[in-house]
């Protein structure tokens, strides 16, 4: 009649004293903080959302495909548009963790209606250049008299593409008549590669992206317009880590190999 009872009180002997064990230094984990302790381990996870002008589309698509494989419970989603839109949808509560702008003047929209965490950092230069369809149909030479004759496109003037070229176009006296505004330069671009306009404004590294479905035509004064790329966690970023672990990424070695390869210049 004993040995039945010494087997059942074994196992109550033996959880008594792991209880005392696990209460040696205090409350024994609780499995809640067993799995935190474990998923920290295999570092930052979750979906990573950026908001970046439009002429970031080929750097940040390469970079985030690098943040991915050296990160593999990170996902990185992006939107692409005219800086200004970004900065329109950010502050209208659109869900995004990082906001990356063509110019300063649009990134100040964003931090003054207190969207940003923090202070923007420049990460990248840009500056204008004139792009034809091949051949040069239109025998553009330049922002000068040979525009009159051609279907100029711009970018439109509240978006950073178009603030410059205003800007250029004052410093070298000229006065355009482009024959459409767009809302991003990607769209200039579009419609010069196309063959639907004559000629483009765009920035250099569109111009170097787009390879040979565009031609370059030099212009000596666009090296006096230069616009500053700032990039920023947003306020009400739901992943504020991976917010901080993209613009770490970016304005790192990483980053400024894959800007530098894509044509920006490094501030």
């Amino acid at each position: 009649m004993r040995r039945p009872r010494a087997l059942v009180l074994l196992p109550a002997v033996a959880a008594l004293a792991l209880a005392a064990c696990g209460s040696s230094g205090g409350e024994a984990p609780s499995p809640a903080g067993a799995a935190g302790t474990a998923s920290s381990g295999q570092g930052p996870r979750g979906e990573l959302t950026v908001f970046a002008a439009a002429s970031l589309h080929e750097a940040f698509e390469e970079l985030g495909h690098q943040v991915e494989a050296d990160h593999p419970g990170v996902t990185v989603s992006f939107s692409f548009a005219g800086s200004s839109d970004l900065v329109s949808q950010v502050l209208a509560g659109a869900p995004a963790d990082v906001l990356a702008t063509a110019n300063e003047a649009t990134m100040r929209q964003a931090v003054d209606g207190g969207a940003v965490a923090g202070e923007p950092v420049v990460f990248a230069e840009n500056v204008l250049t004139l792009v034809v369809p091949p051949g040069n149909p239109a025998v553009v030479t330049g922002l000068d008299a040979s525009l009159d004759r051609a279907k100029l496109v711009v970018c439109a003037p509240q978006v950073p593409c178009g603030a410059a070229t205003a800007e250029l176009a004052r410093l070298e006296g000229v006065q355009l008549h482009p024959v459409s505004e767009e809302s991003s330069v990607t769209d200039v671009l579009g419609k010069v590669s196309s063959g639907q306009a004559d000629a483009g404004l765009v920035y250099t590294t569109d111009a170097t992206g787009a390879g040979q479905a565009v031609q370059v035509v030099n212009v000596p004064g666009a090296d006096q317009v230069v616009n500053r790329y700032p990039v920023a966690a947003l306020a009400e970023s739901r992943h504020p880590e991976l917010a901080r672990l993209w613009v770490d990424t970016l304005t790192g070695d990483a980053g400024r190999t894959v800007l530098a390869d894509a044509g920006f210049r490094l501030p």
